[in-house]
């Protein structure tokens, strides 16, 4: 198939998670036979903000990470070659991190060239902002990609879209790899933007008072950290990292023995079932993992099993101080979800659901399985 894919940026995972799936879902597309183009907006928010604080040699480090992503860039002030970019196209994905001219327009293309028509929906603005919802016009799409039941049922409800499938994020399971053998530096780490105001009594609960109470040798990684949260980590005994590509997660997991999840309030409260991207990289790189309270609706993992789960804060140190002193405690909780995410959560298995997706909506079989239908011809 040729599929073309409109998002925010794949080059920069500054404060901008969904990178993280995206370089994964195309690597696996990529790697099935397809062709795969993918266009960002120049000047995007993300990406300047990464050039700004770190300079372009970081698109140089992201190219040697992943050599065979290569995002288009095209300029949101001028008219695009619509011709050129989907004339050819099986497949469109448009993200809602797109301006709500740019999804019409591509939408008012599809009858012209007859490509099936996705929007992929990773947000929790269907029950935050529902008046940003409404600026979309999904009269020409085909149906909608949401990362969770709640989400699904909020589009079936509102009759957005037609069709609506459940699309979760997952890891890229080669890449996010555990290696559990090496020296460790600490004991904790973190990875996480401070948010907008989101979590952060959540922060000092779960993650730096703890943190604090146990003496831990811990360091926190992130972006859009304001100076009170800087000083709440010093206070803390706690380094901070500043930010950190995603593609070195794997590297930097490898040298701690605990990590935590902390979801944003949004997702505690308005959506459960949707852990987001972080727990999936965590969970496939071996490291334990201990989570704040949120609600596995969809029963995505085994708590208790791939990951524990505090209460508050002070179970949250009692947890962590049991981690830290069992090490057959801490191979378990690496074990079993590194075992759960190979099961049921990769790039792969999601990339296997679009295409039974496709098939759904009538594109045929030798497209949408290029690889499997040529070994049949052999």
């Amino acid at each position: 198939m040729k599929i073309v894919m409109f998002y925010h940026s794949l080059y920069s995972d500054w404060n901008h998670g969904n990178a993280h799936f995206l370089r994964g879902i195309v690597k696996e597309l990529q790697k099935r036979g397809h062709d795969v183009d993918v266009y960002e907006p120049e000047g995007g928010w993300s990406l300047q903000n990464l050039l700004k604080d770190h300079g372009a040699e970081q698109l140089d480090e992201f190219r040697q990470y992943y050599p065979s992503l290569n995002p288009q860039f095209y300029n949101p002030e001028k008219k695009l070659n619509y011709q050129n970019i989907l004339s050819k196209a099986d497949l469109v994905i448009v993200h809602e991190w797109n301006e709500p001219e740019l999804i019409a327009e591509i939408g008012r293309k599809k009858e012209k060239y007859g490509f099936k028509l996705l929007f992929h929906d990773t947000h929790h603005r269907a029950v935050s902002a529902e008046k940003e919802m409404k600026k979309f016009d999904f009269s020409h799409f085909d149906g909608a990609l949401v990362f969770g039941e709640v989400i699904k049922k909020i589009y079936e409800e509102k009759n957005w879209v037609d069709r609506v499938w459940t699309w979760h994020e997952a890891a890229d399971a080669d890449f996010f790899s555990p290696n559990r053998d090496e020296e460790k530096e600490g004991d904790l780490v973190w990875i996480g933007n401070w948010g907008d105001g989101e979590r952060t009594e959540e922060l000092m609960e779960f993650l730096i008072g703890p943190i604090k109470e146990l003496k831990l040798r811990a360091k926190v990684y992130g972006v859009r950290y304001p100076e009170k949260a800087k000083k709440a980590l010093a206070n803390a005994g706690i380094e901070y990292g500043g930010y950190l590509p995603n593609y070195k997660v794997p590297e930097v997991f490898a040298k701690y023995k605990v990590t935590v999840h902390v979801p944003r309030r949004p997702y505690v409260e308005m959506l459960p079932g949707i852990p987001t991207i972080r727990p999936f990289e965590a969970l496939s790189c071996g490291i334990p993992l201990i989570c704040s309270p949120w609600n596995d609706a969809e029963n995505l993992f085994t708590p208790g099993e791939d990951y524990l789960i505090a209460k508050d804060g002070n179970d949250m140190g009692y947890k962590l101080a049991e981690v830290l002193k069992s090490p057959h405690l801490a191979k378990s909780l690496s074990d079993n979800g590194r075992k759960t995410i190979l099961d049921n959560h990769t790039c792969a298995h999601r990339v296997t659901a679009l295409e039974n997706i496709l098939q759904e909506l009538g594109l045929p079989h030798e497209k949408v399985f290029p690889i499997h239908h040529k070994t049949m011809q052999a």
